[in-house]
């Protein structure tokens, strides 16, 4: 783990016990908002609204084997009417490779992706699912699914048992290899800077879920009181 670079002035740091939270104000603040659906053009090598599959082009590489086996008694879960693709998990699985730590791509993207036009509801099967039965949908789904377009970056803090972790917006070199090839980075484009709130409202739960909950209430409280 790399030592932490010192805080850029847009950032708002929150200690918790080894732990400081830094957190990219520019990008809470903005408002970002996830137009898949309405225009996202996907992350292939061309823009591609019309597939709506956002980011799910690829397989959702998984955090670790608990998170593994979460994924895989969900999805044992899932019925054919919400699971367009529940035959080809029962014939092959859901995995894409033998740790089971990343999910299977079947034409051209995610598993748990239902098509547009699919009776059940186009979108992350996943996610359908849970909203079904009342649950949140991020705990049924991958971390990297329900964390994007935020992203951690853990670094070494100045002290031995300590740690930086620094919360920003997900960017094109994020995808890495991939990146390079995208027709289209959401973040980074003008399009989904529509929303009607701040993204500190918007993924309000998903920043819970991340930072834990007196984390996130000094976070909204110097943002918006800055001094």
């Amino acid at each position: 783990m790399d030592p932490a670079p010192t805080p850029p002035a847009d950032h708002v740091e929150v200690a918790d016990g080894d732990v400081t939270w830094r957190f990219e104000r520019s990008f809470l603040t903005s408002r970002w908002t996830c137009i898949w659906g309405q225009g996202c053009k996907g992350i292939l090598d061309r823009p591609a609204p019309e597939l709506m599959q956002g980011c799910c082009s690829v397989g959702a590489e998984l955090d670790g084997a608990e998170e593994g086996a979460q994924i895989s008694a969900y999805a044992a879960m899932l019925e054919p009417h919400l699971f367009q693709h529940h035959a080809e998990a029962e014939a092959g699985g859901v995995f894409g490779d033998d740790r089971k730590l990343s999910t299977r791509v079947v034409d051209g993207a995610c598993i748990f992706l239902n098509r547009p036009g699919f009776a059940g509801g186009a979108g992350c099967a996943l996610h359908i699912a849970a909203v079904e039965v009342d649950e949140p949908p991020l705990e049924w789904k991958p971390s990297v699914c329900w964390q994007l377009p935020l992203k951690v970056d853990w670094a070494e803090g100045t002290t031995p048992d300590s740690e930086v972790a620094t919360v920003r917006g997900w960017t094109r070199a994020d995808w890495n290899e991939e990146g390079d090839e995208m027709a289209w980075c959401c973040t980074e484009e003008p399009e989904p800077y529509v929303g009607d709130r701040p993204v500190v409202e918007s993924l309000a739960e998903e920043l819970t879920a991340m930072v834990g909950t007196e984390v996130y209430v000094e976070l909204r409280r110097r943002l918006a009181d800055p001094a």
